[in-house]
């Protein structure tokens, strides 16, 4: 039996160590088309994450249940039916945020994040686990958007979260090309501060390592 993940490694992989835009590299089509703004990446990060969760606890829940052949139709019809719920919920309550996402936000169903953490945790997790894989994994994914989306809509706009700042704009940044440069950028910026923690963290276990050799 595989070792139950715990909390920090569950919270450290969905934000940092796993995180699914900034290093997997999943969700690219909300992540490019919808950080012109804070407001837009927010929303869709929040969206994503209640069916992350809720679609987490009941493919966990069902694991044992759904047959092996047919899991992948079943996880997308479990998606799809949360996705359906966050889209009633969005256009009843904050119609401004579902007119922003628009088309994005029937996509969530085909979401490679949500849909890879169905396949790759939630079925193998217990529930309490899957739970809090689908909340870290949401804010991981809300985190990166929300932040490219201010970064985007203040260069961009002269703007954060629909608030002026100041007249000055660089309308490279509103535009798809943009939006590919500030994803590289974050992937660049993100890439190298691991590699430089990870190494950090090497040689610290190198010199613990070193120091219990020379003592024994």
């Amino acid at each position: 039996m595989s070792k139950k993940p715990t909390f920090k490694e569950i919270a450290l992989d969905g934000v940092l160590r796993q995180n699914p835009v900034l290093k997997l590299v999943l969700g690219t089509c909300p992540t490019l088309g919808l950080t012109t703004a804070a407001i837009s990446g927010l929303g869709m990060g929040a969206a994503a994450t209640f069916v992350l969760i809720c679609s987490n606890i009941l493919i966990s829940l069902l694991r044992n249940v759904i047959p092996d052949k047919v899991r992948i139709p079943c996880f997308i019809v479990i998606i799809a039916t949360f996705t359906t719920v966050v889209r009633g919920l969005l256009e009843a309550f904050l119609p401004d945020i579902y007119d922003v996402l628009g088309t994005f936000l029937p996509l969530i169903v085909v979401n490679c994040v949500i849909l890879g953490r169905a396949e790759s945790f939630a079925s193998k997790n217990p529930v309490g686990s899957s739970a809090l894989d689908g909340l870290f994994m949401g804010l991981g994914f809300t985190l990166a958007l929300t932040l490219m989306g201010i970064v985007r809509e203040v260069l961009g706009a002269g703007a954060i979260f629909g608030t002026a700042l100041w007249n000055f704009k660089i309308e490279f940044f509103a535009k798809p090309a943009g939006a590919f440069f500030t994803y590289g950028l974050f992937i660049a910026v993100f890439t190298l501060v691991s590699n430089a923690l990870e190494a950090k963290k090497s040689k610290k276990k190198a010199v613990v390592a070193e120091t219990a050799e020379e003592g024994a």
